[in-house]
């Protein structure tokens, strides 16, 4: 497999399985070692998670999967200079808490190595 479809593959498969809620899934596609960051605002407040393993974001992304679900997904680009990829796509984010959904522009900074991500930057903004 070329380094690009690698890249591809990652990348539609973490967003198949954020939008599938399947963190597991989501879980299998980072290494142990890896970085995750998410920052950007909801309607009323900024957002901004900063872990560096798996053991220390994994809570992390299962509050994601608990709280949020992803609606109307769409890849609006997808950028690959190995080893890095650089995904824009929206989404309408549900909040299963308040029962609003929010559209929302997201872009997604990866770092991939031995098939795996090994840095993880979202930011996201309300559309």
């Amino acid at each position: 497999m070329s380094e690009r479809a690698e890249a591809e593959r990652i990348i539609r498969e973490l967003h198949a399985a954020r939008c599938a809620g399947d963190l597991a899934a989501m879980c299998s596609l980072f290494a142990e070692q890896g970085r995750f960051r998410i920052a950007g605002a909801s309607s009323d407040k900024p957002i901004a998670i900063d872990a560096t393993d798996l053991p220390t974001f994994r809570p992390w992304l299962h509050m994601l999967v608990r709280a949020f679900k992803v609606e109307g997904y769409s890849l609006l680009s997808l950028i690959v200079e190995w080893p890095h990829a650089t995904a824009h796509w929206q989404a309408d984010i549900f909040s299963k808490i308040t029962g609003v959904s929010v559209a929302t522009e997201l872009v997604d900074l990866v770092e991939i190595a031995d098939g795996q991500i090994v840095r993880y930057s979202e930011f996201f903004v309300p559309r």
